[in-house]
């Protein structure tokens, strides 16, 4: 590392304000992080990140809802661009009402979609960005 970043012990690379640039999240450090939604209601936890290698990117997160100690009754895959980190109390936001997250694409954690079919891609993508 150079002198304008920082690494915590959490994985968290710092970017110094006085160099353009954002913050650097490593993966592992993401991963069981909060999402809230916009009225700070606490959506899930984030269960796994998806990785588009091709275009190398972040295609998705997959939210856990419910259950019991981490474990999910329903799973989400909410797309990356729908997020806003919320550094300040480190966790993310997603502009979306609880009931409406009731009626999104999920899936079971035992039987996932494949994430790289272009039907699925275009629902999902389409349900986060509309109004």
């Amino acid at each position: 590392m150079n002198d304008t970043t920082m690494q915590s012990k959490t994985g968290h690379v710092a970017i110094d304000d006085k160099q353009p640039g954002a913050m650097l999240l490593s993966g592992s450090t993401i991963t069981g992080d909060d999402i809230f939604n916009m009225k700070d209601e606490n959506l899930g936890k984030i269960q796994d990140i998806m990785l588009d290698v091709e275009e190398g990117k972040i295609r998705y997160v997959v939210l856990a809802t419910g259950g019991f100690m981490g474990m999910g009754d329903r799973l989400f895959a909410i797309p990356w661009k729908a997020l806003k980190h919320d550094a300040t109390n480190r966790r993310f936001l997603l502009d979306v009402e609880i009931d409406r997250l009731k009626k999104a694409p999920g899936f079971d954690k035992d039987q996932w979609p494949d994430m790289a079919d272009p039907t699925w891609n275009s629902t999902v993508e389409t349900f986060y960005t509309r109004n």
